[in-house]
């Protein structure tokens, strides 16, 4: 007899990909093998995104196959190709009109089950599913893998558009979001600083979308983001009208055994004392130019402290308008005699590397990032605090929040109008302050360690994460769609003469 299912459609970045994934195995194991998960794939615009998403899905499905049932209760279906874009203005955009040409394919998917489906959870990019799941009255979940900042801003959006004229970047003062600090323009996501610009209808329009949704399941926990997450709550970010009922179940992390054989920057940090070395990493799309490459290795080269970087080479341009890395030519990046210079207390991987389990180490003291929620998340986690050097998306808007709002941050002088660059001194001296004896690091340390206590707590038995992924389970299991048709109703009576602006289309 066919299970009950959740579908899963994700989209094929490591940094959403994985954690809906892992979202999907919780939700089998709180039934106990009594619901079914079924993960429809979109297929990937480049070649590098598909081969990274067919491994992870061999994985899972060899994972799926050894578990006691002998099914694991989570499967693939894959959804046939659609015509790409390329008139695009952005990887925002270029997701949310691929995914509107794959609405009937998700309407079909859902429909050819073998039992009905219970609901269907999307990722933050694909609110066009919406459509999908309206016509086939099935609740439908946002997967939010970013931070609860960044909803607050989506769902304010457009009585943002609204109130202010003209370019963010030349109002007087600062951006009203419930729940955040007063938030200076230059903090907002990419997306935001062109109202000419189509991703910028997009954002917009994703916004006000996310309020036909029956719920947000957030990578985040209540403890963690409590403010923000008081506000949509409340309906501030949405004008009064009822938001979405809001899930923080996070941290949700894809923490492997490590492996038998430990991979070779762990294998160098053994070699070094206690919280000395600072890991400078930005995730799987971040890239540098030339002029920060060598800022960077003149910062840490002064700094005198020790370092892991992981460094990656030139990018690839793709139809998605994603750029993506190449393995780095060290002796062609780097300044001459860096590397010699630095030998001992440095070390420049030029590939792929482990960064959980090099977080994870007793070594670490410190990580540069690009501030992507996942990474900030696992250097949560392991209690790691950050310098902050956002290169994309709404990474600027995390910056903040990691140094204005959670404390866990050294600040660095990023100058977003060059490009996110960051002079050698101004690393220098944010690499002293976070890795030396001041005070300034200090605070951040302690406040890391303080919000490591919370996200682990938040996950535990009786923790807020846990308490708030059993009740979204028992929603879904039990009556979601009954509870979707109630908020609809609540939301319609709250918005009646509510005017709307025209909704982005494609």
């Amino acid at each position: 007899m066919a299970k009950p299912t959740v579908v899963l459609l994700p989209v094929w970045g490591d940094g959403h990909f994985m954690p809906m994934i892992e979202f999907g195995k919780r939700l089998v194991r709180a039934s106990g093998g009594a619901m079914s998960v079924t993960v429809l794939l979109m297929p990937a615009p480049t070649p590098q995104a598909g081969s990274d998403i067919a491994d992870h899905v061999r994985r899972e499905e060899a994972e799926a196959a050894a578990a006691a049932d002998g099914g694991g209760g989570i499967s693939f279906k894959r959804l046939p190709a659609v015509e790409i874009p390329t008139d695009h203005t952005g990887i925002d955009e270029f997701i949310s009109r691929v995914v509107r040409s794959h609405v009937p394919h998700v309407k079909a998917a859902i429909e050819g089950l073998a039992c009905p489906a219970k609901a269907l959870v999307f990722d933050i990019f694909c609110t066009p599913a919406l459509d999908a799941s309206r016509d086939l009255a099935v609740p439908a979940y946002v997967y939010f893998a970013s931070a609860g900042a960044t909803l607050a801003l989506f769902l304010r959006s457009p009585a943002i558009d609204e109130e202010v004229a003209g370019e963010f970047e030349e109002m007087d003062g600062m951006l009203d979001v419930p729940g955040l600090l007063p938030l200076p323009a230059t903090s907002l996501p990419d997306t935001l600083l062109d109202r000419k610009m189509s991703t910028y209808e997009w954002f917009v329009y994703t916004g006000r979308r996310y309020m036909d949704a029956t719920g947000f399941i957030v990578n985040t926990a209540a403890d963690l983001e409590p403010s923000v997450l008081a506000a949509i709550a409340d309906g501030r970010c949405t004008g009064g009208i009822p938001a979405p009922t809001v899930y923080p179940i996070g941290p949700v992390l894809a923490l492997p055994s490590p492996p038998e054989q430990p991979h070779e920057c762990v294998r160098w940090l053994d070699s070094h004392p206690r919280a000395s070395v600072l890991l400078l990493c930005f995730g799987s799309k971040g890239v540098l130019t030339p002029t920060m490459v060598t800022a960077i290795a003149d910062g840490l080269e002064r700094s005198g402290h020790r370092f892991l970087w992981v460094l990656r080479g030139p990018p690839v341009d793709n139809r998605d308008g994603a750029r993506h890395p190449t393995d780095a030519a060290l002796d062609e990046m780097l300044p001459e005699g860096f590397l010699e210079r630095t030998k001992g207390r440095g070390l420049v991987w030029p590939t792929r590397a482990p960064q959980k389990e090099i977080l994870a180490h007793a070594a670490t003291g410190g990580f540069v990032t690009h501030c992507g929620w996942n990474s900030i998340l696992e250097s949560l986690w392991f209690g790691v605090p950050m310098l902050p050097w956002p290169l994309a998306a709404e990474q600027h808007l995390n910056a903040f929040a990691l140094v204005a709002g959670m404390g866990v941050a050294v600040p660095l002088k990023v100058h977003r109008k060059r490009g996110n660059f960051v002079e050698a001194a101004d690393l220098e001296q944010a690499v002293r302050a976070l890795m030396g004896g001041g005070e300034e690091g200090r605070k951040a340390r302690e406040k890391t360690l303080e919000l490591k206590a919370v996200c682990r707590k938040a996950v535990e038995e009786g923790g807020s994460s846990r308490s708030a992924f059993q009740r979204l389970y028992e929603e879904i299991h039990g009556g979601g769609a009954e509870l979707s048709s109630k908020n609809e109703s609540v939301k319609a009576d709250k918005a009646e003469g509510h005017v709307k602006r025209a909704t982005y289309a494609h």
